[in-house]
């Protein structure tokens, strides 16, 4: 039990510190994220998708607003894969979505399978 609660923390805190950095990256407005920014059309939003993405992590990493956070997130980065591949940008935006799912499912996998029972839930709680 104690190996798969050091995976979950591995993964929540790599996604967690991948979307703080990339959002604390935009709110500075590094000269090649804005160049590519600009190249999608998306410039003069830059400081409110930091803002974004910071403030959604917050609400994925603090475990009574996970889920909503998880939702959030996964809308921002499906917006953002749409987005490049309507241009035709390299595929940034799948490894953070990629290790948000996985983070997600070790934290608490009834998200993913809505259809267990209550009782699975409450023994898996227990362990």
């Amino acid at each position: 039990m104690k190996a798969k609660k050091i995976i979950t923390i591995i993964f929540t805190v790599l996604a967690s510190a991948m979307v703080i950095f990339s959002g604390i990256l935009k709110l500075t407005g590094r000269a090649d994220l804005v160049a590519a920014l600009t190249k999608v059309g998306v410039a003069d939003y830059i400081i409110y998708l930091g803002i974004m993405e910071i403030g959604f992590t917050a609400l994925f990493i603090y475990p009574k607003t996970m889920k909503i956070g998880f939702i959030l997130l996964c809308c921002y980065f499906a917006g953002a894969l749409a987005t490049e591949l309507s241009h035709g940008t390299p595929f940034n935006a799948l490894t953070p979505m990629i290790l948000i799912w996985i983070a997600a499912f070790l934290r608490d996998k009834f998200i993913f399978l809505p259809s267990v029972d209550i009782k699975a839930r409450n023994e898996d709680k227990l362990v």
